[in-house]
């Protein structure tokens, strides 16, 4: 559905680029996922796939097409949810979605069947200049809904929401991939990323070292240890053994059959841990490791 090769763009007046030749495809009804810390160059690649920055270096294809000989009607297919809410303060949220519903020429949603979705119905009629920053998020995110669109490019969904909305945004988005909807998000909030995402790309300082699938990433760095936490007459004690022949090992059997199991895990790695190991930088602050 999206296929981008050497993207490249620098600034106008910055002294150096934000992307470095950027190669990576987006199948058809998956949702891709951009993992990386603020400035690592996410919302720039989005930006450029939906015509809101020119003059980069590299192809950008849509289904096939080059973002080049994309007119108007690209619009009508595609849906963003930016980080930072634009919408309208002194319009209600619902007549925020009525003026921006009246912009596309195919069929779209109820706005108000919207709003239901994401617990704003009650506030249909309050002025968004009132909207709480995780009701404007909301808001936001209905607004990338109403066209209907095939692809979502969603910035950081989540963010400033609480667990039970970000649970309704998550939910959603879950439905549109079994709708067969392609997905593009960007985050920097792993646990977003690995519930949701079919394949990640960890991005920093505008490249890309690694794309997978957060299963293979974990099995493939992660450690194949078992650790189980049991109960002794004095205290909670641990102990980790290898895959490997753990079915035969007469200590960890020894544990089983004897002490009280308090805990029993495997020790993958978490998707926070394979980016500092790959990148040498945080999620969350970007800093060096």
């Amino acid at each position: 559905m999206i296929n981008v090769k050497g993207l490249s763009y620098t600034y106008p007046g910055a002294p150096a680029e934000t992307l470095h030749a950027l190669d990576f495809k987006i199948e058809p009804g998956e949702i891709f996922g951009f993992l990386g810390p603020s400035g690592a160059g996410k919302s720039t690649t989005q930006k450029i796939i939906i015509g809101i920055l020119r003059g980069f270096k590299g192809a950008v294809e849509i289904n096939g097409k080059s973002l080049a000989d994309t007119g108007p009607d690209f619009y009508e297919n595609i849906g963003v949810s930016f980080e930072l809410p634009n919408l309208f303060g002194k319009l209600t949220g619902l007549e925020n979605l009525r003026f921006f519903r009246s912009l596309y020429s195919r069929k779209t949603e109820d706005p108000e069947m919207l709003l239901e979705s994401l617990a704003l119905l009650e506030d249909k009629n309050t002025r968004v200049s009132s909207y709480s920053k995780g009701m404007k998020m909301r808001l936001n995110f209905a607004r990338s809904l109403l066209n209907n669109p095939d692809i979502l490019f969603l910035d950081e969904p989540t963010s400033g929401l609480d667990p039970v909305n970000a649970r309704r945004i998550k939910d959603i988005i879950l439905e549109k991939k079994a709708a067969g909807k392609t997905i593009f998000l960007t985050t920097h909030n792993m646990t977003d990323a690995d519930e949701l995402c079919d394949r990640v790309a960890f991005i920093v300082d505008g490249k890309i070292p690694i794309t997978d699938s957060p299963r293979e990433l974990k099995i493939r760095m992660g450690r194949k240890i078992l650790r189980v936490e049991f109960r002794t007459k004095n205290a909670i004690e641990a102990r980790e053994f290898e895959f490997d022949g753990i079915g035969a090992n007469k200590e960890f059997l020894e544990i089983l059959k004897n002490k009280k199991i308090e805990t029993i895990h495997s020790q993958e790695a978490s998707l926070a841990d394979i980016f500092i190991k790959v990148t040498g930088r945080d999620l969350t602050a970007g800093a060096v490791q």
